[in-house]
């Protein structure tokens, strides 16, 4: 007498993960897949809705890229800190700081216009305020995710880990972020932006982790913003050079 039928699922296809690691290996090179992805991450950035409202689309496909290609998250310096508590604080003075003297200090020296009249409309205004802030917060969030995450990786992979390529890497992506600006800018914000994708760079490059320069980004735009609205751009400028 024949037993009772039984019914074994069906094997994984094999041909499934092959296919996932080829993508993957294909994501992490860089053939017309791997380029592609580096294209879109690069050209999309941030997309405005409505005045000051970003979506991320950049960053959040460099999230997307890690996932897909098998890419360690260290590799684009998201390292769970030793303390969120001492890099948020960390993050923050560094960043307040750092604008301060960058308005005080070093535009001033490059022959910056002491007001940045490519936000001038957000002084004293209320309406555009709470989109104001989230508009820097964003910018600490999704432009270190590109600029000192995805295109340091990159640009590693590519050049290798030795001091020339270190020094290239840090050239390379702060050109680019600063560049970046110049549309929205000008050759101010172009050349503050080079300044600060410097010093952000090397502290990825001398930690290898990206959470510092992401709060010190947003505590920077914060910074500038509130210079701004409180219109003392222009007295913070002239606090050293008249």
């Amino acid at each position: 007498m024949a037993g009772p039928e039984t019914h074994s699922a069906p094997a994984a296809s094999p041909n499934v993960s092959v296919a996932d690691d080829r993508i993957a290996t294909q994501l992490r090179g860089f053939g017309p897949l791997g380029l592609l992805a580096i294209a879109l991450i690069l050209l999309t950035g941030n997309i405005e809705v409505v005045p000051l409202v970003y979506i991320p689309v950049g960053a959040l496909l460099v999230l997307a890229w890690v996932r897909l290609s098998g890419t360690p998250w260290r590799e684009i310096g998201y390292v769970r800190p030793a303390s969120w508590t001492r890099t948020i604080a960390a993050g923050i003075l560094f960043g307040a700081a750092f604008k301060v003297a960058m308005k005080m200090i070093v535009m001033p020296l490059l022959g910056a216009d002491p007001v940045n009249h490519a936000y001038h409309f957000l002084t004293g205004n209320r309406a555009l305020l709470p989109a104001a802030i989230y508009a820097m917060l964003n910018a600490g969030f999704s432009e270190e995710t590109v600029f000192r995450g995805f295109f340091f990786e990159r640009l590693r992979r590519l050049l290798g880990s030795g001091p020339v390529a270190r020094i290239a890497i840090l050239v390379v992506t702060s050109v680019a972020f600063g560049l970046a600006h110049y549309r929205g800018q000008g050759l101010a914000g172009t050349e503050q932006a080079f300044v600060t994708g410097l010093v952000f760079g090397i502290v990825v490059m001398a930690t290898g982790r990206i959470w510092t320069v992401m709060i010190a980004h947003a505590a920077f735009d914060l910074t500038a913003l509130a210079m701004i609205y409180w219109d003392v751009e222009a007295k913070i400028a002239h606090t050293l050079f008249r």
